[in-house]
């Protein structure tokens, strides 16, 4: 009996969304939806744009597949995953196909001068977090339209289940899991630009920062309102630090924070900023609430443990020095007052 067109490709569309459903890593997921909606849409090449909540896109995923013969006369696929940070250059015409699924709300495709390019918004809960970019030669048909909504639900679905995972509960940052998730993959980044002298490398900055006498706080008002200082602690770095930076709650009332900034300069600047916030709230019941913290270069060369060791020395150092103030590692080091944490030699996780 001859099946109908849609039907063929389900066997191999469900063991898809199975093997996509099976992975904990965010970003592991978002290729895998790449992966299985190229190939079943006969295209060569899918892009991925995420959005912040503001709309702005902040990183693109582009995942490209090759074909040609091979010496025996079968047909090999090559595949390369792209992956662009925020900052990314928007073309023209893709930042048109945007807005107008921002303004529609759905699906929407515009005429090149040979094909297609067609996109799909993606949701995460009730919000729009970024958009599916394809082209081709022809429209998308009812069949295969059905098809990409339903995995696109499926994905926005598990990426949801996966997003509250990775989260601390009460402030709703990034948990210690996703920090290590993230932390291994940025030392890969890292890694990967040393080797590459074309490019210029993207130069990131950790930073440990703490509540100041944040056991005061809980003795004096209670631990009730010592989760509402933690939650609008968090909230309140949250909005100090752009949508591309990362926060973590770490553990009690510390924190981590990485951020992308070119120089030492621009690093102090902004983690002044964060500090400078916490100081000037007048927080309900307890008045005044400061945090210091200590932070440094995040390098290739030392490892992911290293470098939080590091910061943690110079956060007891801030400490020290009268809270209140965030500090840097390496200038304690050339001022004689620490000295270099050897990599390896902590453990983090």
């Amino acid at each position: 009996m001859e099946h109908p067109p849609a039907a063929r490709p389900l066997p191999g569309l469900l063991k898809k969304l199975g093997t996509m459903t099976a992975i904990r890593d965010m970003q592991l997921v978002e290729k895998s939806l790449l992966r299985t909606l190229g190939p079943m849409l006969g295209v060569l090449q899918t892009s991925l744009y995420r959005t912040d909540e503001n709309r702005d896109v902040v990183r693109v995923l582009r995942h490209s597949r090759s074909s040609g013969p091979t010496t025996d006369g079968t047909e090999r696929i090559t595949e390369q995953v792209e992956e662009v940070r925020s900052g990314a250059h928007v073309p023209p015409h893709v930042a048109q196909l945007l807005a107008d699924m921002r303004l529609l709300g759905r699906s929407c495709s515009r005429a090149l001068e040979s094909h297609l390019m067609i996109g799909y918004p993606l949701h995460g809960g009730n919000e729009l977090c970024g958009y599916l970019i394809f082209e081709r030669s022809h429209a998308v048909t009812p069949v295969e339209d059905a098809v990409i909504h339903g995995v696109l639900e499926v994905f926005s679905n598990y990426y949801a289940l996966l997003d509250t995972s990775q989260r601390d509960r009460l402030t709703g940052l990034r948990n210690r899991h996703s920090l290590e998730l993230n932390l291994e993959r940025l030392w890969d980044e890292l890694a990967a630009q040393s080797g590459d002298a074309a490019e210029v490398p993207e130069t990131y900055w950790l930073a440990l920062l703490d509540i100041d006498h944040f056991k005061r706080i809980n003795d004096n008002y209670g631990h009730m309102i010592g989760d509402e200082v933690l939650l609008l602690v968090a909230r309140l770095l949250d909005g100090a630090f752009r949508s591309s930076d990362l926060l973590y709650r770490y553990g009690g009332e510390e924190f981590i924070a990485v951020i992308a900034a070119s120089d030492l300069e621009q690093a102090t600047l902004a983690f002044e900023r964060a500090r400078l916030t916490i100081a000037q709230f007048n927080f309900p019941r307890v008045g005044a609430v400061t945090i210091s913290g200590g932070f440094c270069l995040a390098s290739s060369a030392v490892l992911a443990n290293a470098i939080v060791s590091r910061a943690d020395q110079t956060l007891y150092e801030a400490k020290r020095a009268g809270r209140n103030r965030i500090l840097h590692y390496g200038s304690l080091v050339d001022a004689g007052i620490l000295t270099e944490v050897e990599a390896g030699t902590i453990e983090l996780f």
